[in-house]
């Protein structure tokens, strides 16, 4: 028996428990000699702040490190200029880690503990995604690193980068194309003010624009002679607001009027809003879509006016995995918490006085994680994460980049996205997912375990039907 099967057998029989603790000071000393590199990375991504399906420094910085670190990298798939997949390996399993990149409008904000737009109104990472996609690209590089020194036999590694999280569902297009159809297990992680590696669930989500025509007509002196689209507006407005009480509680509905007109005295022959649908299932938000879409064709009728909508994006919900978060939650506790310099810590104390209300952390829950359970955590949010975890068994992590009570898109997460706090937990989520990969290649019963348990969560019957349906990618879907 050859040196090499020996230690492939060697490591199927020992518990991944023994080999992770051998593993994760290597994995540790591995990222700490690159941190300046992937820091730097993180902040050059956080300084650009570029929108969704705009982002071709960051995507351009991100492929460049992969390449130059023996991934091979193929750019603009499923027709998105920013999207690209890194591949390093052959062979079976493919675990796939998942990059973001894009930052949100109007999050400007200097990397200090009080309010301070660097440009009032352009972009910023209040979503933390420049250490996503950062942290996402050191994970798979350390386990390609690993995979080189050690003795496994087959795999594959590769990172996708997925523009336009942000309302953009940018993997729901690469779902579509069937970018996801071999992959074996998917990570993903997320910035946040807490650690944690619970199993959880996201609400599925549809956006629409709905756009009234009416007639132009002087308000005042031939108000009869017009057919105002705002009231159209208005009028579905109305509706879906009265719709709320007939729908689960579990149900999110929000909208903004983005065109109501150009004056008073003018009534307005063009006005659009953009509606976002959200429910526990695909299923129960496709209902109550019918519903929202019933009411912009009764607001035409009543208003005499006409409608139309288009779909600008949709996303499932995520399928929650226990097996893979158990493994997950492991992984994180091994490296433990976040621990603050004095400076990180006068900042973090700073930032809590800005708070509005109490917060639901306080200061030190940073150090440790949150404990585990079995118990599926249910997010009012929604994510395009969810279309990959139909497609293949995915687990994700949170970890403390902002300070405890922080609020994702706001100026405060920005502000520690782009110091030295974000960072720490950049790193505290690579370590995570890389180690958690590398006992998933170890451990081959362990990713069949997770199979079947997303195999009986989804029904042997799914058929995947993505809600933003047949359109194109939507890279212009802020205007």
């Amino acid at each position: 028996m050859t040196h090499r099967l020996l230690t492939l057998l060697f490591c199927l029989l020992m518990p991944y428990e023994l080999i992770a603790d051998d593993l994760s000071d290597d994995i540790s000393v591995a990222l700490t000699q690159r941190s300046g590199q992937y820091t730097a990375m993180s902040q050059q991504i956080w300084q650009w702040a570029e929108l969704g399906y705009q982002e071709t420094l960051s995507s351009t910085l991100l492929q460049s490190h992969l390449e130059d670190s023996g991934f091979r990298i193929e750019a603009g798939v499923a027709d998105i200029p920013t999207s690209f997949i890194a591949t390093f390996g052959a062979g079976e399993p493919i675990i796939a880690f998942l990059a973001e990149y894009d930052a949100l409008p109007n999050a400007s904000q200097s990397a200090s503990p009080k309010h301070d737009p660097l440009e009032p109104g352009s972009a910023g990472h209040a979503c933390g995604h420049n250490l996503f996609g950062v942290g996402a690209a050191a994970a798979a590089v350390s386990v390609k690193n690993w995979m080189q020194k050690s003795a496994t036999p087959t795999g594959t590694i590769r990172v996708y980068g997925t523009p336009a999280e942000e309302g953009g569902a940018g993997k729901a297009y690469m779902v579509r194309e069937g970018l996801f159809d071999d992959v074996d297990i998917a990570i993903h992680w997320h910035p946040g003010d807490n650690n944690v590696a619970l199993p959880g669930t996201t609400l599925a989500n549809r956006s629409a624009k709905f756009r009234f025509q009416g007639v132009a007509s002087h308000a005042a002196a031939a108000p009869e002679k017009g057919r105002s689209a705002l009231d159209g507006v208005e009028a579905m407005n109305h509706m879906v607001n009265m719709l709320r009480e007939q729908v689960p509680a579990t149900t999110r509905i929000h909208y903004t009027i983005t065109q109501g007109g150009s004056a008073p005295n003018v009534v307005p022959n063009f006005a659009e809003s953009f509606y976002y649908v959200r429910s526990p299932s695909p299923e129960a938000l496709l209902d109550i879509w019918k519903r929202v879409e019933d009411a912009a064709r009764g607001a035409s009728i009543g208003t005499s006016t006409t409608v139309d909508w288009e779909v600008i994006h949709g996303t499932y919900n995520i399928l929650p995995n226990v097996t893979l978060a158990k493994v997950m939650d492991q992984s994180l506790k091994t490296f433990g918490g976040i621990n603050y310099t004095q400076e990180e810590q006068n900042f973090a104390e700073k930032i809590v006085k800005t708070y509005l209300k109490e917060p639901r952390l306080k200061l030190g829950s940073e150090k440790t994680s949150v404990p585990f359970s079995e118990n599926i955590v249910k997010s009012s949010g929604s994510s395009d994460v969810g279309d990959v975890s139909w497609m293949a068994p995915t687990v994700g992590v949170m970890t403390a980049t902002w300070v405890p009570g922080t609020a994702p898109h706001s100026w405060q997460s920005t502000a520690a996205s782009g110091m030295s706090i974000g960072h720490k937990g950049m790193f505290l989520a690579a370590k995570s997912m890389a180690l958690t990969s590398i006992k998933l290649l170890q451990n081959p019963e362990l990713i069949e375990q997770a199979r079947r348990e997303w195999e009986d969560r989804r029904g042997i019957d799914f058929n995947y039907e993505p809600l933003l349906g047949e359109r194109e990618p939507a890279l212009d879907y802020r205007q």
